[in-house]
C-alpha cells in the first residue's frame, strides 16, 4: 500500500539501504568523476522491433538565442516539444518545424525557436554552432493556475487537435520539487499563439500525486495509442530523486479532451499508470534495474522508425556508492545531532552518488502493451539498453554537476530527437541532435 505522505528525514535510514542506496557505510570522501556511460552498452535483450543505442546517429548541436539571465533561456530547457508545421518559412535544409521550450527555472515561460542544421563540433567548440532565432518570444502562459512553486518541475508537449477539439494544443504540467504526497493540480493546456494562450486548467491526476505525474509530458503514436490505450495519446510522468513515488521513470496515460472541453478547473483526469515502480515507502519494493536514489531522469520521448520503436528516458544514473547529505562523503545522520555544512561545492545536501553517467534509457513498447492488456504489471518493463551521453555533452562533468540533460523531443516524419544539455552554453542550455535510421 502506498504510504506518500511521509516526510523524507522521518524515513530510517535502513530503509534507504533496502532500496538501493548504502547509507550504512560512509563513502568515500573523495567521490571520483564520471564521464561515461558508454555509446550504445545493451543492459538486456533486444526485440527485433526495438530501435537500438546503435539507430542513433549524432548529427551535432545548436545554441540557444538572447542572454542567460532569468528573462532569458539561461538556466532554462527544463521541457521541449516539437512542432511539425512551425516556422514555414525556413530554409529547405532537412530540419523544418520549430521547437516550443521553456525559458528560466524560476518562470519557466514558453518560447517557439527555430530549428537551424546542427553542427557536429570535433573540438566542442560553441563558435562552430548555428544559433537558432526566435519566433514566439518567452511569454507566461499560466496566468493564475499555480501558487508559488519551490524548484518547480515542468513538462510540454503539442498534440494535434483532439475531437471535439478544433485546434492544437500545448499541453503543460508543473509542480514543486518538495511537498511529498501533494496532489495539487498540476497539467493544464494553452493555444499555440502564446500572446493569446486561451490557458486552461489546472487538473489533477486521478489517483496520483505530483510526486510520480507532474515533471514530463510527450505523445504517443496515435495509432499504438488507438490499439492498446482506446486512444489515450499523452504521456506524462516524473521521477522524484530519494524514490518517493517511484525508484524509476514513470509513464501514465492521458486523454484530457475526454474530460471536457476544455475540463473544469481540479478535474481529476482519467489516467492509467504504463511504467511505475515501488516508492520507497511501499511494503513491496519494486524498481528500476541498479537504482540509486540519486538517479534522475529528466524527459522522456516515443521514438519511431519503420516498423521499429523505443519509449526512451534522459538522465543521470548514479553508480557507485550511493548516501544522503553531502558531496564529500558526509552522510546526514537519521537524528542529530547534525554534521556542519561544509564549504562550497560541497553545500548543498541532498543524493549522491559515488559516479554520475549521463544516458537515455531504452524500453520496449511491447512491454508496455502488455502493461497496458494486464498481462504485465507497471514494475516489471526494464529498459533493454543504454545510449551514453559524456562523447557528445559539451558542459564539463564533475561530481558537483550532476544535472545535465533537460528537455527532449521528437520528429516522429523524419526521426530527429532533440536533447537539451542543462547549462552546455554558459548558463543557457544547447540543443543535441540525433537522427533515428529510418
Amino acid at each position: 500500500m502506498r504510504m506518500l505522505n511521509v516526510s523524507l528525514m522521518a524515513i530510517p535510514i535502513a530503509l534507504f539501504a533496502l532500496t538501493g542506496c548504502s547509507s550504512g557505510e560512509k563513502p568515500d570522501p573523495k567521490p571520483t568523476d564520471a564521464t561515461g556511460g558508454k555509446t550504445g552498452e545493451a543492459t538486456g535483450p533486444v526485440s527485433t522491433g526495438c530501435i537500438k543505442p546503435s539507430d542513433l546517429k549524432y548529427a551535432g548541436a545548436f545554441r540557444l538565442p538572447g542572454g542567460d539571465d532569468e528573462n532569458s533561456w539561461g538556466w532554462g530547457g527544463q521541457a521541449l516539444t516539437y512542432r511539425p508545421d512551425g516556422n514555414p518559412n525556413s530554409a529547405d535544409d532537412g530540419h523544418p518545424g520549430s521547437l516550443f521550450g521553456t525559458g528560466h527555472a524560476w518562470h519557466q515561460r514558453l518560447s517557439e525557436i527555430t530549428i537551424p542544421k546542427p553542427v557536429v563540433s570535433k573540438t566542442k567548440n560553441l563558435d562552430e554552432l548555428p544559433t537558432a532565432k526566435t519566433l514566439q518570444p518567452l511569454q507566461n502562459v499560466y496566468g493564475d493556475l499555480y501558487p508559488e512553486l519551490e524548484l518547480p518541475r515542468v513538462g510540454l508537449a503539442l498534440l494535434p487537435a483532439q475531437k471535439p477539439q478544433t485546434s492544437s494544443k500545448l499541453y503543460f504540467c508543473r509542480a514543486s520539487h518538495m511537498g511529498e504526497g501533494e496532489r495539487i493540480p498540476s497539467h493544464g493546456w494553452c493555444e499555440l499563439d502564446l500572446k493569446a494562450p486561451k490557458t486552461a486548467g489546472a487538473w489533477r491526476i486521478a489517483g496520483a500525486d505530483n510526486f510520480t505525474t507532474a515533471h514530463y509530458l510527450f505523445p504517443i503514436p496515435s495509432a499504438w495509442a488507438k490499439q492498446h490505450l482506446d486512444g489515450f495519446c499523452l504521456a506524462t510522468g516524473r521521477y522524484r530523486d530519494g524514490g518517493q513515488g517511484s525508484q524509476g521513470p514513470v509513464i501514465y496515460t492521458l486523454a484530457p479532451w475526454r474530460d471536457g472541453n476544455p475540463p473544469p478547473r481540479q478535474t481529476e483526469l482519467k489516467a492509467k499508470a504504463l511504467l511505475l515502480y515501488s516508492s520507497v515507502t511501499d511494503e513491496e519494493q519494486h524498481k528500476l534495474k541498479d537504482y540509486h536514489h540519486a538517479d534522475e531522469w529528466t524527459a522522456g520521448a516515443w521514438l519511431t522508425s519503420g516498423d521499429k520503436a523505443a519509449v526512451v528516458f534522459v538522465g543521470t544514473k548514479g553508480e557507485g556508492k550511493c548516501w544522503y547529505g553531502f558531496a564529500n562523503g558526509v552522510v546526514w545522520p537519521e537524528e542529530g545531532p547534525w554534521p556542519p555544512v561544509p564549504p562550497a561545492p560541497n553545500d548543498q545536501r541532498g543524493w549522491w552518488s559515488e559516479r554520475f553517467v549521463d544516458q537515455i534509457l531504452f524500453y520496449d513498447p511491447a512491454d508496455l502493451a502488455a502493461v497496458a492488456a494486464g498481462k504485465k504489471k507497471p514494475h516489471e518493463p526494464q529498459p533493454y539498453a543504454t545510449l551514453g551521453l559524456a562523447p557528445f555533452l559539451f558542459g564539463k562533468k564533475d561530481t558537483y554537476r550532476r544535472y545535465q540533460t533537460g528537455g527532449m523531443c521528437f520528429d516522429a516524419a523524419r526521426g530527429w530527437l532533440y536533447v537539451a544539455e542543462y547549462r552546455g552554453d554558459g548558463d543557457k542550455p544547447l540543443i543535441h541532435v540525433w537522427r533515428v535510421k529510418p
